[in-house]
């Protein structure tokens, strides 16, 4: 149960509390400089010539700042935003229904825009190409088509899962960007941010060891700050030193890699009861109890990335650096055995 805790903890941050340590303008914001840069200059003729920017995808892993580059933008532009996800539009009309409450440069931000479901994503087709939306009035031999005019809007989507929008949705968006994960010293920087934002008194070593545990996500950085926070506050008289981070993190299960419970688990599963892999999700998922998607999206990226798996044609594959961090050593045609 500790685990699946923690994850929560990293997945579901404190909506108030995290809306107000987001960034509100682009020189707040820290990292991913080349996107920044480009949407900066796309902005900046926008507004040089009064028009609505175009329509943007931002894709990359959860927790980079994909809401957080969608307000900027809005505010940049001196427009509304309305904020909705894909999994809430369930038919046509709730998509009708925010179109044509738009007003001229309004930003709508559609979240996780891949779950669009396809008869309500050919909809916005004509909305995004000629600001034009046709709704069908009545059923059967009654049915005719009425067609509205939208204004100039521009679309925000946001994804974490861009190969599964369609060709014909992802063409209609000319500004395409993916974030990457935040080096250390990046996330350094935004958790002394935070840091002061929350008024909690934090040393330089402090954040860094939190940003290092941080698996280079911004999101993850601010939770483990807050719960670091929590620690101090009841332990340390409220100052984060190095030693009280480290302290605090180890009590969360967090190791010096950023890797928690779910994460050993799932290279140990792969280890020791599928013998390395290659292995399949939704067998893996069964392994450790947690859901296919999750995996997916929120522990295989991260461990990819450092280098404690692969993944394959014929399933994943524990590197030897998963060996090495759970003390295994691959016993040649046997099992495993601890080193």
């Amino acid at each position: 149960m500790a685990e699946r805790m923690i994850s929560e903890v990293l997945a579901k941050p404190d909506v108030a509390l995290e809306m107000t340590l987001r960034p509100s303008i682009f020189a707040e914001f820290t990292g991913q400089a080349k996107v920044k840069e480009r949407l900066e200059i796309t902005v900046a003729a926008a507004k040089q010539r009064s028009e609505a920017i175009d329509h943007v995808l931002l894709s990359g892993p959860p927790g980079l700042g994909k809401t957080t580059l969608a307000n900027i933008i809005a505010k940049a532009m001196g427009a509304n935003l309305k904020s909705t996800s894909g999994p809430t539009i369930e038919k046509a009309g709730d998509l009708a229904g925010l179109l044509t409450n738009l007003e001229e440069g309004d930003v709508l931000f559609i979240d996780e825009i891949h779950r669009l479901q396809k008869t309500i994503e050919e909809y916005l087709y004509p909305a995004m190409e000629d600001f034009k939306l046709d709704i069908i009035i009545d059923q059967g031999p009654n049915a005719r088509s009425v067609r509205l005019n939208l204004p100039r809007f521009t679309l925000i989507g946001a994804t974490t899962r861009s190969g599964l929008l369609t060709a014909p949705l992802l063409t209609r968006f000319p500004i395409r960007e993916r974030l990457d994960y935040y080096q250390s010293d990046q996330l350094q920087h935004i958790v002394l941010r935070s840091a002061r934002l929350l008024n909690v008194e934090t040393e330089e070593n402090g954040a860094r060891e939190i940003a290092r545990r941080s698996r280079g996500t911004p999101r993850i950085a601010n939770n483990l700050l807050r719960r670091v926070r929590d620690y101090a506050q009841v332990r340390h008289q409220g100052r984060i030193t190095h030693e009280v981070a480290d302290r605090a993190l180890a009590m969360l299960e967090i190791d010096e890699n950023g890797l928690d419970e779910m994460d050993k688990r799932i290279l140990e599963a792969i280890i020791t009861k599928f013998g390395g892999g290659p292995v399949g999700l939704s067998s893996l998922a069964v392994a450790v109890g947690e859901e296919p998607d999750t995996l997916e999206e929120v522990y295989e990226p991260y461990l990819i990335m450092e280098g404690y798996l692969k993944r394959t044609s014929q399933g994943r594959v524990a590197t030897e650096l998963s060996y090495k961090k759970l003390g295994l050593a691959a016993a040649g045609t046997g099992q495993p055995r601890l080193l």
